[in-house]
């Protein structure tokens, strides 16, 4: 087991990572998979053990999380050679990885940009905790993840990867001022002069794509599985109704409806800085945007081969019909410093799915070909 020391403050590299897990501070059930390690987070993976609950929980303070799978459970399920998770349905699954964190380390979980685009609602529970996805400095112990597929029944097994988790030293998220200086240096939205208050300001795109006018598409009830681990295997038209693009370049927000739209900005995320969107103020507009909100460096950057990098958005409005206009804010960027700067950026020779992209669906589907729209 190696000493861990860190000088800087922020957001933890992948090589800072590695070195973690070296020194004991992440432990993995089995070896890391080939990139697991993110530029500026790491891969979580269901264990074997799941367990389909009558409802959603929280342990807090008094509790560990196994005692609430005991009052809780309907019934254990066995991930070793892949289940079905209905929709609906709220499961709990052990992760491979456990944490043994000094005092001066946290960590923040999320969705991975692939779970969230096909609205598989994910989040990290550990013991002793108040809030999801939040992992207080100097955790010590299991991790697990809560999973409810909203519109598509998924297939996971042991090793699949729904969620991801960046581990934070001290404090080095950027205030409004900082914000307006790293845009100055680095050009972080295509934007003339975009709004940063909170963030930096993102606004959706609903004038067409690529020569089309293909805005996005609305998720389908009653389809087939998904299986989470593997890639181009589903026809889109099988999951997804195409959405166009109508004079008013407007789009009505069902309620319950699940949409994939885009950023009418190219972002940017600069190699020593990472980035997260943050949840949608409903006082604005009764509809959540982007459940995987964590952007790594490099994503959008031209040394990263990603010039152009449209944030792609997950949208479900609640209660009330919605309606969202092309170029309306939509979500927020926030960024923070990292640590140390990154030996690799998203994109860069990792195999990176989401760099370069306009409107893109998860992974799990074939790329579509659609007509050029000439009128």
């Amino acid at each position: 087991m190696s000493q861990f020391t860190l000088a800087g403050r922020g957001i933890l590299a992948a090589h800072q990572i590695e070195a973690m897990a070296a020194a004991g501070l992440v432990r993995p059930a089995q070896a890391f998979a080939v990139g697991q390690i993110q530029p500026a987070s790491l891969d979580l993976r269901l264990g074997v053990r799941a367990w389909r609950m009558r409802a959603s929980f929280l342990p807090g303070l008094e509790r560990k999380v196994e005692q609430c799978i005991e009052n809780l459970a309907l019934h254990e399920i066995d991930l070793s050679s892949g289940a079905v998770l209905e929709t609906g349905c709220v499961y709990v699954a052990e992760l491979m990885e456990t944490l043994a964190l000094p005092r001066d380390i946290a960590a923040a979980a999320n969705p991975k940009s692939s779970t969230g685009r096909i609205d598989v609602f994910t989040r990290v529970i550990t013991d002793h905790s108040r809030e999801f996805d939040l992992i207080e400095a100097g955790y010590n112990g299991k991790l697990y993840a809560e999973i409810s597929p909203r519109t598509f029944p998924i297939l996971a097994r042991a090793g699949s990867r729904l969620s991801q988790v960046r581990f934070r030293h001290g404090h080095a998220r950027l205030d409004d001022a900082g914000h307006h200086a790293l845009h100055a240096r680095e050009k972080l939205v295509t934007s003339a002069e975009p709004s940063i208050a909170g963030g930096v300001a993102v606004s959706v795109d609903l004038s067409g794509f690529g020569g089309t006018s293909l805005i996005g598409y609305r998720a389908k009830r009653h389809t087939g599985l998904i299986d989470v681990d593997k890639l181009a295997a589903h026809d889109v038209l099988d999951f997804w109704e195409p959405i166009h693009a109508g004079k008013k370049r407007d789009l009505v927000l069902d309620p319950g409806e699940f949409y994939i739209l885009a950023s009418k900005e190219a972002v940017r995320v600069p190699p020593d800085h990472a980035a997260e969107m943050t949840p949608f103020d409903p006082l604005v507009g009764e509809f959540r945007v982007h459940y995987a909100g964590f952007f790594d460096p490099g994503f959008g950057a031209a040394e990263a081969g990603g010039e152009g990098s449209r944030a792609v958005l997950e949208v479900r409005s609640h209660d009330v019909p919605f309606i969202v206009e092309d170029g309306q804010i939509v979500g927020r960027l926030v960024y923070e410093k990292m640590a140390e700067l990154p030996k690799s950026l998203y994109g860069a020779g990792l195999g990176s799915n989401y760099q370069a992209q306009g409107l893109k669906l998860s992974k799990h589907f074939k790329a579509p070909v659609w007509r050029v729209d000439l009128t």
